[in-house]
């Protein structure tokens, strides 16, 4: 293994670990730790679907450089992670619910004041749900991806054993139900009701024991996305059952007797799967759903900043005459549905052209969109059905909008297209002009709430011409390779000039620093994979260049190595709101370029993806950005540096320097009266 990069999955928990970290966070408010246990338990469960399956079938392609070593360190760093979880919720946190009367009822029997009200719910909604497999005598069962079950292992008087399977209804119910008695507050898992009530069920059966199990599956993996050529077929032959997913990882609860757990992994054909001792409840992201309302458990949101105020009646018009950016969720999303609506409306739009990766499951964007079509206007929209545990939603949204008029152009083969554009073309003053939108973000309003991203408006023509031509190449569906006339001087595209832009601004701070000058590099990012880029990098560090890396995830870099990366400092940011705007900054000896856009330095945005990156070229919006990234490269509240063992350090505030929690601050910003100097001129 190349000692000069981390290793991606091993980098993936370290950030998921920081996510665990606020769950110890004593300044934030109870429910908002809670919040960060579910947060880290979702993370892991896609885990299991998306990265496990390709490591287990990596250590066994002998062409490949992976070791066991590897597969035991990711597990090592799974189980500590696990554990830690473990000791944070019934340590820290169900004590200090506690303390406020909320009795979260975890691995404890269930008190007799709350029995009836238990009974109750299990028989008016919890049994419409629930089914009871007899394993024994049955038919055979297949355990499903992420449903949770119930392993009862009974006896009868003639001496038999009984096994059966209890479906845990968390999909269709909540997971949990809250008594009231006497001022307390109980909060029970719907499994705890289940094993009070299920003697009822199992008339005739003496229960010798009842367990938590939960069967992780592979993901639909399109493996192109992540690996070349004959190694990703290589993976797939490895990765059997593509329809129904090979079980990943099979998650007990303690104190299930080893028989009985053989019995079960041999009954429900498991044996390959990962065998994991967990908790005593599986699927811990509901605890996000716990049926508490107390505002005081909760922090209290920052209240986004509205709409700037406009000159022009229409927000159409206003782009014509200068730039504006939109800062989600620090400001409302209102503007950019104003912009679809408008493009619906407006007698003066012709057409308008969209890609959308993963659309909001109530999206009056598209809604939008089939108002458009339907007054007449031609609406062409890029759906990806790849766009991984979205391909339902979109190819429903595909098939609504298709209907409306919408001209529906799918998947590239080979190819996701993750870029975050929108065009309109639109007859002004007897001349076809272009407005466009492009961002760091999905056209999305639900993700919109809690992303942090960047989106521009523009009406700048030489740059939305490039983009007319990239939706005319979208909408011939053909590799990039045959499109030999598209040039790009003002748009970044993955796929025709990305990596080799990316290369020639590194090197150009080379050139400075090499030549006397300052060379300097402010990115941020959510992934940092790729090694080639990485290399330049390491090559920039040793001539002199300063670069500082925002990098929420993934980060193969290894920052602070003498010799290799002297001169790259790299801190993730783990806060309230999900950092995903991506930002390029180069100096070039003080005539600043910066850049926004939809693509990570990963290998599967770089090499097997339609991203679009773009400049920013209003002084005013430029100057707000520098703010922005100066504010989040001075946290000390949030910010983390990564360390040689891929540990989160606190950056930490030094003797009497104030605190600074970059969102909280960027938040004011945003709302002071600057704000106009941040989002348009």
């Amino acid at each position: 293994m190349d000692t000069r990069y981390f290793q991606r999955d091993a980098s993936w928990l370290s950030f998921n670990g920081r996510v665990l970290q606020e769950a110890r966070n004593k300044d934030l408010p109870l429910m908002e730790r809670v919040k960060f246990l579910s947060v880290f338990s979702s993370n892991l469960d896609e885990f299991y679907r998306v990265r496990m399956p390709v490591l287990m079938a990596l250590k066994d392609i002998d062409a490949y450089p992976f070791d066991q070593d590897t597969l035991d360190k990711v597990n090592g760093m799974i189980a500590a992670q696990q554990q830690l979880f473990g000791r944070i919720l019934r340590e820290e946190l169900i004590p200090a619910f506690r303390e406020k009367n909320i009795h979260i009822l975890y691995d404890v029997p269930l008190p007799v004041a709350v029995h009836r009200q238990a009974r109750s719910y299990f028989f008016s909604r919890i049994a419409a749900f629930m089914t009871v497999a007899d394993l024994v005598n049955g038919a055979p069962v297949f355990p499903r991806n992420n449903q949770l079950y119930m392993v009862v292992r009974t006896g009868r008087e003639n001496g038999s054993e009984g096994l059966f399977l209890v479906t845990v209804p968390s999909g269709e119910l909540p997971r949990f139900f809250a008594a009231k008695d006497k001022g307390n507050v109980y909060v029970l898992f719907i499994e705890d009701i289940i094993r009070l009530c299920l003697p009822a069920l199992l008339p005739g059966e003496h229960i010798q024991g009842i367990y938590n199990i939960k069967v992780t599956r592979d993901a639909e993996l399109d493996l192109r996305d992540e690996y070349a050529g004959d190694l990703a077929g290589k993976i797939a032959a490895r990765i059997a059952v593509r329809d129904l997913g090979l079980a990943t990882r099979f998650l007990y609860q303690p104190g299930i007797p080893l028989r009985t757990l053989l019995w079960v992994t041999e009954t429900l054909q498991l044996s390959g799967a990962g065998m994991i001792e967990g908790g005593a409840y599986h699927h811990l992201r509901d605890l996000s759903s716990l049926p508490l309302d107390d505002a005081a458990l909760f922090e209290r949101p920052w209240p986004p900043a509205g709409p700037p105020q406009e000159e022009a009646p229409f927000l159409l018009h206003r782009l014509l005459g200068g730039d504006m950016m939109l800062h989600s969720p620090y400001q409302s999303y209102d503007t950019i549905l104003r912009f679809f609506n408008e493009a619906a409306q407006l007698p003066e739009v012709e057409a308008v052209y969209v890609t959308l990766y993963r659309i909001a499951r109530e999206s009056r964007i598209a809604q939008a969109l089939m108002t458009a079509a339907l007054n007449g206007k031609s609406v062409t929209v890029f759906v990806e059905l790849k766009a991984r545990f979205d391909e339902a939603n979109n190819l429903k949204w595909a098939k609504k909008m298709k209907e409306a008029g919408v001209r529906i152009i799918y998947s590239i083969p080979g190819l996701k297209v993750h870029a975050k554009v929108a065009l309109l073309t639109l007859r002004s003053a007897g001349q076809q002009k272009f407005i466009g939108l492009l961002g760091t973000g999905n056209l999305n309003e639900d993700t919109a709430a809690f992303y942090t991203d960047h989106i521009l408006l523009t009406a700048r023509q030489p740059m939305l011409q490039e983009l007319y031509g990239l939706f005319g190449f979208l909408t011939l569906r053909e590799r990039p390779e045959a499109a030999t006339s598209l040039r790009f001087e003002h748009l970044i595209v993955a796929q025709f000039n990305l990596k080799e832009r990316f290369d020639a601004l590194i090197d150009r701070e080379i050139r400075h620093a090499r030549n006397g000058g300052e060379g300097r590099i402010t990115v941020k990012l959510n992934n940092l994979e790729e090694r080639s880029l990485i290399d330049r990098l390491y090559a920039a560090s040793a001539a002199g260049v300063k670069i500082r890396l925002i990098v929420r995830s993934i980060c193969c870099l290894m920052p602070g190595v003498p010799g290799l990366s002297d001169n790259i400092t790299v801190t993730r940011i783990v806060d309230r709101y999900l950092e995903h705007g991506r930002i390029f900054c180069f100096h070039n000896n003080g005539t600043e370029e910066l850049y926004l856009g939809s693509a990570d330095w990963m290998n599967r945005n770089i090499h097997h993806r339609i991203e679009v990156c773009f400049p920013v070229h209003d002084e005013a919006i430029k100057s707000g950005l520098k703010q922005i990234l100066k504010l989040q490269l001075s946290d000390n509240v949030q910010a983390v540096y990564i360390d040689e063992g891929l540990n989160n350090i606190p950056v930490g505030a030094d003797d009497g320097a104030p605190r600074i929690r970059a969102q909280e601050a960027i938040s004011r910003l945003l709302h002071s009266p600057q704000e106009k100097l941040l989002t348009h001129v």
